[in-house]
């Protein structure tokens, strides 16, 4: 269930409260949402996945 996990903004949404931007939370897997509407659904990758994509960016 994606409302019982720890959510982290993108650096990219400039540090603001307010920013609108992704939201990742990471645990065995990693979620990535769109902030401005948290319950619209997310994104699964798994944690290997999400590692490739953070070394290859």
């Amino acid at each position: 269930m994606t409302q019982d996990r720890t959510w982290r903004k993108s650096s990219y949404s400039g540090g603001a409260e307010d920013g609108d931007c992704v939201e990742v939370s990471l645990a065995c897997d990693a979620l990535v949402r769109d902030s401005k509407n948290p319950s619209g659904g997310a994104l699964t990758f798994s944690f290997t996945a999400w590692q490739n994509f953070l070394e290859n960016r």
